[in-house]
């Protein structure tokens, strides 16, 4: 018990290290434009997929659950809302942990194997500063911006198969979404991406800088990086939802 408290007191300090360092001098704008690149600019078109066919998933789905009681109008209303509100912040959060937070955790369990993060100690740099808070940065920066991306390419997929294929009514599609969907719902959607993006990059720096230095430290640090994302991700939908709604 006493070290399952001090690992969970270790786990949210590191987090408020990096918070602390990522606004502490010197700064260092290219690391953190270097990490947009790697978590945001090339985790979007893997986004912008499963976001397309989320939608085409919900627009057919919808469209045949709404023709039951003749509501087929509201078709765009259900797909924007769930999009924007739940599965926009959750399935982009699990696509940058499976893409972005998965290759860092190795990177950093690499580094952490071959004592190169001792050597930045050793060289006078900070490697929580260095390596971690451009990072956390980047991911909150990124999964907000990939989101509203996943969102409007998820409702154009829903518009797609709703109206193009399944032949729903086309004004009411979006006058459904530009009179239901407001302001309220839409920063639901970004706190959460905000709140994911940090969890996702805690934990994956996390398990990664604190890697074993063995064969199966790197390969066991990613694995539980991924779960405990995957994992907590989910548990705080949940509570934001319970919070927000």
């Amino acid at each position: 018990m006493i070290e399952g408290v001090a690992a969970l007191g270790n786990f949210v300090l590191f987090l408020f290290a990096a918070l602390v360092y990522a606004i502490a001098p010197p700064y260092k704008p290219r690391l953190l434009i270097r990490q947009l690149r790697t978590i945001g600019a090339e985790s979007f078109f893997l986004v912008a997929l499963i976001g397309l066919f989320t939608g085409m998933v919900l627009g057919l789905q919808g469209y045949n659950t709404l023709r039951r009681f003749g509501s087929e109008g509201a078709l765009g209303t259900v797909v924007a809302l769930v999009l924007v509100r739940e599965l926009g912040p959750v399935l982009a959060a699990l696509m940058v942990t499976a893409r972005a937070g998965s290759a860092m955790a190795a990177e950093l369990g690499a580094m952490q194997a071959t004592e190169q993060i001792d050597a930045l100690t050793v060289m006078a740099i900070n490697p929580v500063q260095y390596l971690v808070s451009p990072r956390v940065l980047a991911g909150v920066i990124s999964l907000p911006l990939l989101t509203c991306m996943f969102d409007v390419i998820g409702i154009w997929g829903g518009y797609i198969i709703g109206v193009g294929l399944m032949g729903a009514p086309s004004g009411p599609f979006f006058n459904g979404i530009a009179q239901n969907l407001g302001s309220h719902d839409i920063a639901i959607g970004l706190y959460k991406a905000l709140v994911f993006g940090m969890v996702v990059m805690w934990v994956c720096c996390y398990k990664g800088y604190h890697a074993a230095r063995m064969a199966t430290g790197v390969s066991r640090a990613t694995t539980d990086a991924v779960v405990l994302s995957s994992v907590l991700i989910l548990a705080w939908d949940y509570f934001m939802t319970a919070i927000l709604l």
